[in-house]
Parts: C-alpha cells; sequence; structure tokens
C-alpha cells in the first residue's frame, strides 16, 4: 500500500472507495455470477429492507458497483442453490457471503443475550409454541408465517408491527440459528425451512470457530471492506459488541494486519488494512442507496465526504429538509448531489420529488452526469421516463439537462 504514516482527507475517501469496489472495472456487458461474486468480496453482505419506495435495498448495491445488472442473479444467488448468499442479523438484516456463516454462530448462540425482547419473550413464556413452530417447519417446510399461524395454539390477533405469536417464534428460531430463510414471497414475506435443507453441506459441516476467533475474522474483513476507518466503524459493521471488537483490533494491529494511521480532522484513531490501496483517482458517476455500506455510518460520511447525510423515511413530513428516499450521487470521488426518487411502475415514470446540489459542485456538471444516471437507472428499473424535478435547488439545472438530451 504505502508506508505514509499520516493519510489526508482526499487519500482516505479514494482509499475507502477503493476497498468498497468502485474502482474495480466495469463488466463491460451484461453483469455475470463473477461480477457478482466480486462485490461480495468486496463488502461480505448486503443490507435488507422492506421499503420499496424505488427499489428494495439489497438490490441497490450491486448496481451502485456493477450498473445495470439482471436482478435476477442476486435472487439465484440468494435463494436458489448452489448458494453464495444467506440471510442472517450482520449489519441488520443482511444477505452475507454464505461462507462465512460459521463466523456467526456465536450470535445465533446468544440470542438469548442479543435478540429482540419480544422474541426472547416468547421463547421464555410459551417454550412449547416454539417448538411447536419449529416442528411445523421441519414437516412442512418452506413456509411463511402466515402458511401456519392460523393452525397454531392460542392464537393471537394482530396488525403491521405487532407480530403474531407464531411471527415472534420464527424470528426467534431464525435468530438462533435454528431455522433460516429458504426464499422470499413476492409480498417480500420470509419462508422458513431448516438450515440442513437450505445451506451447502460444506458451511454446515465447517468447523464452528471460537468466538473470539470469529470477532477477529469479522473485524478483519470489516477492515479490508473500509480501507481506512476508525475502530467503531470496524465494529460496526457487523454489528459487533464493543469490548470484542476492540480486542480485535488490538490482535490485528500487533500482527500487522492493521496499521495505525494518522487522518487530520479524525477524533479517533484510524486504522489501515495491509492490502487497501490508494487509487491516484476515482472516476465513477453512480447513485448510492440509503442501505449502501458506503455511508453506514453517518459521522463517518461527514468526515470523509463532508456530507451530513440522515434518511428521512421516518421524519414527519413537514419536517424532511431534503425528501423521503434521498440518494446521494457519487461524482469522482465526491458526492456532488443528492435527490429524492420514486418508482411510479404503474406510469412507467422515474418522479424527482427534488433535487439538491452539494457545496462545491459545478451545478451544469452535475445535473448533466446526474440526468445520464437518472435515465440509466430508470432502464434498469423498467421505467420509459424521468419526470422534471419537482423541488430543490438543483431542480433547474437538472430539468434542463433532462431535456437536453
Amino acid at each position: 500500500m504505502t508506508s505514509l504514516e499520516t493519510l489526508s482527507a482526499a487519500q482516505a475517501r479514494r482509499i475507502t472507495l477503493a476497498a468498497q469496489g468502485f474502482t474495480d472495472p466495469g463488466p463491460g456487458g451484461t453483469a455475470d455470477l463473477r461480477h457478482l461474486r466480486r462485490v461480495l468480496r468486496r463488502l461480505h453482505l448486503i443490507q435488507m429492507d422492506s421499503v420499496n419506495v424505488l427499489q428494495r435495498a439489497h438490490f441497490m448495491p450491486l448496481y451502485s458497483r456493477l450498473g445495470p445488472y439482471p436482478p435476477a442473479l442476486l435472487e439465484r444467488a440468494a435463494y436458489r442453490r448452489p448458494r453464495e448468499l444467506f440471510e442472517f442479523w450482520g449489519h441488520e438484516a443482511s444477505l452475507i457471503r454464505v461462507d462465512l456463516q460459521p463466523l456467526f454462530r456465536w450470535r445465533m448462540a446468544r440470542a438469548h443475550e442479543y435478540a429482540w425482547g419480544n422474541m426472547r419473550r416468547i421463547v421464555a413464556e410459551q417454550p412449547e409454541l416454539v417448538a411447536w413452530v419449529l416442528d411445523e417447519v421441519r414437516e412442512r417446510g418452506p413456509v411463511t408465517a402466515n402458511d401456519i399461524e392460523h393452525d397454531a395454539p392460542r392464537r393471537k390477533d394482530h396488525w403491521g408491527w405487532n407480530w403474531s405469536v407464531v411471527k415472534q417464534a420464527l424470528e426467534w428460531l431464525f435468530w438462533s440459528g435454528q431455522v433460516t430463510a429458504a426464499e422470499r414471497t413476492t409480498s417480500f414475506a420470509r419462508r422458513y425451512d431448516l438450515p440442513e435443507r437450505v445451506l451447502p453441506p460444506a458451511v454446515l459441516n465447517a468447523p464452528t470457530p471460537e468466538p473470539e476467533e470469529a470477532f477477529r475474522s469479522l473485524v478483519e474483513l470489516s477492515a479490508r471492506a473500509l480501507g481506512v476507518a476508525a475502530e467503531p466503524e470496524l465494529r460496526d459493521y457487523f454489528r459487533l459488541p464493543a469490548q470484542a471488537g476492540r480486542r480485535a483490533v488490538a490482535q490485528l494491529v500487533e500482527a500487522g494486519t492493521l496499521r495505525p494511521v494518522t487522518v487530520p480532522g479524525w477524533r479517533q484513531p484510524a486504522y489501515l488494512h495491509a492490502a487497501a490501496r490508494l487509487p491516484r483517482r476515482v472516476d465513477v458517476a453512480t447513485l448510492i442507496s440509503p442501505f449502501d455500506p458506503l455511508i453506514w455510518q453517518r459521522e463517518r460520511t461527514e468526515r470523509l465526504f463532508g456530507m451530513t447525510y440522515r434518511i428521512e423515511i421516518y421524519v414527519p413530513k413537514p419536517q424532511r429538509r431534503y425528501g423521503y428516499y434521498v440518494l446521494p450521487f457519487l461524482l469522482g470521488d465526491r458526492f456532488a448531489a443528492r435527490v429524492d426518487l420514486k418508482a411510479d411502475r404503474r406510469a412507467g415514470v422515474l418522479e424527482v420529488p427534488a433535487a439538491w446540489l452539494e457545496p462545491g459542485a459545478d451545478p451544469v456538471t452535475t445535473a448533466e452526469a446526474l440526468a445520464a444516471e437518472l435515465r440509466r437507472l430508470a432502464g434498469w428499473l423498467g421505467l420509459g421516463a424521468v419526470a422534471a424535478p419537482v423541488a430543490g435547488d438543483l431542480a433547474g439545472p437538472l430539468t434542463a439537462a433532462l431535456i437536453a438530451r
């Protein structure tokens, strides 16, 4: 990499973008399984989210790095044999490289500590129900909660986020590794099945590492994916316990895998992975999902890119500053704009409720690049048109760029 003990903010930014796969060569055509694997070797996992105002969150990181790829490629990798991915709690709900499954068994074994309160409560208060649900999955799987809950003893009516007791039991079994996700329905509901009917035998038969070994391996993978990062970010990537994460960082420094470096403006010590690469430049123009690992850590995003970013889905509409589902626009190695987007699938239009210019970015250059990216995104989503932006300080230049096509 480099012998520098001090990295500038620009160097740290370029190292991060390279580690995240933004400097890898494009597919040069239609992306295939090789390209998907290359991205997964960079990121290790992809966060999932149910919001579908534009596109499901787990499809977007691949798009940002590969361009318009066949979404069925990811579906096949996650839910068809031979599986490349499995669902579990990595960084929130995630699709994780299937070969990493043994590194998460410590979390399954500690479900009584880490699972949500209603899951722990159901197994403590109704263990017979949990056992019944597991038997149902064993006999009938793959199944959704709806497939079996009408047969459940002491059924409890529910609405919205008030999960039924069957759903709570299934999620407990999922968290503790006794069941896994075989696939997703069209409505994004999990179909649960036994791990031995879903995961590859080589993964199931792999030895279970000691927790300390797993923590060290996961922090090393985090460091590879981030390039250079502070200690809290290294453990946040896989949501690791604080003390275990700090100990793993110290061990990796001692082994020479991580090297302490100084980045001006960073209040906490930074650690550079031994395999990190510093490109001379980053030439990219792409939109980044709110759930992309590049911007998981909002404080890190501010330090690296000088951009304050918050997702405003859960903010009341009158209090939103930029919009409901806002994606930063990466141009070169900086965020040049942010744009609120919505896919109107019935009308076949990519709506742009707002477009905003980031400080220091050129409005004309940015608008032209963003217009090209919006057309590319619309084509990938199967939408025939891009609507003119409604609001935002970049709305005028972007409208002109869209018209000038």
